[in-house]
C-alpha cells in the first residue's frame, strides 16, 4: 500500500525593514510634527497670512496620515538600500523643520525690512473709496501710490489724524527724533512679504530702538512716494498676535 505524498509547505518570504522607506517615513514624521507644533503653539501667524493659515491644520492631518501609511509599508521582501545621495536629500528636507522648531519664534524685523521691496513698488492697489473715507490703514496708504486717483485721494487726507502700529526701523544718520514705522504685508506667506513704511517725526529722542513695536498717532502728510506722520503720541506696545497684515 503506497503512502500519499504530503504537499510541501512553502515558507512565507521574510520581510525586513527597508532603510529607504524608514528614512522617508522619518522625514514625513518630522514635517507632520512641525505642523502640529505650529498649530498647538500658535505660531502659524509668524509664517502665513490669515488668508492661508488653514494650510497648517490641513497639512498636519495629511502628513500624519502619510507618515502612518509609510510606516505600515516600511517592511519589504526585496531590500531597498539608501544611498548617499538620497540620504543627503532627505537630510536637507529636515533642515527647515529644525530651523522652525529650534530657533526662537520671531517675526520679520528691521533686518528683513532693509532687504525687502516696498509694497508701493508692487502691483497692489487700494480703492479710492477706501482712501477717501473712514480710517486710513497702512495697506490703504501704500496701495494709494499706484494710481493717480489714489494719490489724489490720499493727498486730500493731508492733516487728518491717523494711528498706525508697526515696528521701528532706524537708518544710520537718522535724526534722534525721527524713525521709520514699518509693517509687512503678506498675501500668502513670508516669502512674498512687502514692507509698508511711514516716516515718523516728532518722536521722543532716543526713546525707541530698532524692532520696538509702537503705535504712533498724529497728523499724516503724503509727499510723493513718502508719507510723513507728525506724531502727537507714540506708545510702545507688544508685538500683535498677527504681526503681518493681509491686503
Amino acid at each position: 500500500m503506497s503512502i500519499a505524498a504530503r504537499p510541501t509547505e512553502i515558507a512565507a518570504p521574510t520581510k525586513r525593514w527597508s532603510p529607504r522607506r524608514v528614512a522617508g517615513a522619518g522625514v514625513l514624521g518630522c514635517w507632520a510634527a512641525m505642523f502640529w507644533f505650529l498649530l498647538i503653539a500658535g505660531r502659524s501667524n509668524l509664517y502665513l497670512s490669515t488668508r492661508t493659515d488653514w494650510v497648517i491644520p490641513v497639512g498636519a492631518v495629511i502628513l500624519s496620515a502619510a507618515f502612518i501609511g509609510r510606516v505600515l509599508s516600511a517592511r519589504t521582501v526585496v531590500p531597498e538600500s539608501l544611498d548617499r545621495r538620497e540620504s543627503l536629500i532627505l537630510a536637507a528636507m529636515v533642515v527647515p523643520v529644525l530651523v522652525v522648531m529650534v530657533l526662537p519664534p520671531t517675526a520679520l524685523n528691521s533686518f528683513a525690512a532693509s532687504r525687502r521691496s516696498a509694497i508701493g513698488g508692487a502691483g497692489f492697489v487700494s480703492s479710492t473709496g477706501d482712501i477717501s473715507h473712514g480710517d486710513l490703514s497702512l495697506v490703504d496708504l501704500a496701495g494709494s501710490t499706484r494710481t493717480v486717483e489714489g494719490r489724489r485721494a490720499l493727498a486730500a487726507r493731508a492733516g487728518d489724524t491717523v494711528s498706525f502700529t508697526g515696528f521701528v526701523t532706524r537708518d544710520p544718520g537718522t535724526p534722534a527724533d525721527e524713525f521709520t514705522l514699518t509693517r509687512f504685508v503678506v498675501s500668502c506667506c513670508i516669502a512674498d512679504a512687502l514692507s509698508v513704511e511711514v516716516h515718523i517725526v516728532g518722536a521722543p529722542p532716543g526713546a525707541f530702538k530698532n524692532d520696538d513695536w509702537v503705535t504712533a498717532t498724529g497728523k499724516v502728510y503724503p509727499l510723493a512716494q513718502e508719507t510723513i506722520l507728525d506724531a502727537s503720541q507714540i506708545d510702545k506696545v507688544e508685538r500683535p498676535k498677527h504681526p503681518y497684515i493681509t491686503p
